[in-house]
């Protein structure tokens, strides 16, 4: 599990992978539409989709030619479960998670 835990926070710690799982809080996306917003390469972008699904924190599969992102929030179930064994941290709730991704992205 430690492992994963790296992967999910190493992936949360890029705030274009942040704003990318803001963005898939709305409804799954094309590859294509993730990366409009965004002043990089297609590749690049996929660079940031290859982290995020190794992290467990989203999933990709193909429709016909166009290849979908989807967000999978068990993966942040697991970060904020790791995170109340402080006892210092509130559970995470996905609305107030999607709060803090859109202040980050603000700023």
């Amino acid at each position: 599990m430690e492992n994963r835990l790296d992967l999910v926070f190493a992936a949360l710690g890029d705030p274009t992978r942040r704003a990318i799982l803001t963005m898939l809080l709305e409804d799954d996306m094309a590859v294509t539409d993730v990366a409009d917003p965004f002043a990089m390469s297609l590749a690049a972008i996929s660079k940031h989709l290859t982290i995020l699904t190794r992290a467990g924190l989203i999933s990709q599969e193909k429709r016909g030619r166009v290849k979908w992102c989807k967000l999978e929030p068990d993966a942040l179930r697991e970060a904020s479960v790791w995170m109340q064994g402080f006892g210092q941290f509130e559970p995470v709730n996905l609305d107030d998670f999607e709060r803090f991704l859109e202040a980050e992205l603000r700023e």
